[in-house]
């Protein structure tokens, strides 16, 4: 391999590796994402299904209460994120239209700005003009928006995806506190279904954790304190309310 031919190679291997590192954190940020919802989905369902168990021990009205309080965060979250990643996919969109119709009418200016952003990045004028050129010879649009605006053209956000799997999670979440109270006798279900929220709590907290890449321990005793607080205020409600009441 000649020296002239060295910075080609490496840019090339590291621009092909590029699209597979970030279609990996991207499925890490999905995943995280995931766990995030669900965590949701605990900690809102045990609240109200707690607080519906301290005024009642009939196992109907809990249900329903548990049932609606699962559709109405599920559909919540769904129509969060699809608003959401629908917005930031037209922004995507608008920018990438934008790249495209300079290049089209002043490639010569939008050349010499790939050359100032890889020189920016270390490289010698002379390795910046032989990279943009090749790059642009093999992709002009590609090499462009990777390098200005950090957007793959080909893996944009889908607001239908964000939309299901944010439902999904959540009511993955919700299903566990509202099995827990409905399956044990009356006398013990609210103490179990403190426990396994707990439980799941911490198991979401120390996951979510380590897919964000931060140790897992604080993250965990903080998610469980603030699930046994909001299960706590509710029971406190329910309880007072059921009393009121009767």
């Amino acid at each position: 391999m000649s020296v002239d031919d060295s910075p080609h190679e490496e840019h090339a291997h590291g621009h092909r590796d590029e699209p597979h590192a970030g279609s990996l954190a991207n499925r890490l940020n999905w995943l995280r994402a995931g766990v995030l919802g669900a965590n949701d989905g605990i900690v809102s369902t045990a609240g109200i299904v707690v607080g519906v168990a301290a005024a009642t021990t009939d196992r109907a009205p809990i249900f329903t209460a548990g049932i609606a309080g699962l559709a109405a965060g599920a559909v919540s979250m769904a129509l969060g994120e699809y608003v959401s990643v629908s917005t930031q996919r037209d922004t995507e969109r608008s920018l990438l239209e934008k790249e495209a119709r300079e290049l089209a009418e002043q490639p010569e200016a939008e050349f010499e700005e790939l050359v100032g952003l890889y020189e920016a990045k270390g490289l010698t004028h002379a390795t910046a003009c032989q990279v943009a050129r090749e790059l642009t010879a093999h992709d002009a649009f590609d090499a462009h928006v990777d390098a200005e605006l950090g957007i793959d053209p080909h893996e944009l956000t889908n607001p239908w995806q964000a939309a299901i799997s944010s439902a999904v999670s959540f009511t993955s979440g919700a299903a566990l506190p509202l099995i827990a109270i409905l399956a044990p006798p009356a006398s013990i279900r609210i103490p179990v279904t403190f426990i396994v929220v707990l439980i799941a709590l911490a198991i979401t907290g120390a996951v979510g954790a380590i897919l964000g890449g931060s140790k897992p321990l604080r993250p965990m005793i903080r998610v469980v304190i603030g699930g046994a607080i909001a299960m706590a205020v509710t029971f406190g409600i329910g309880h007072l309310v059921g009393h009121t009441v009767t």
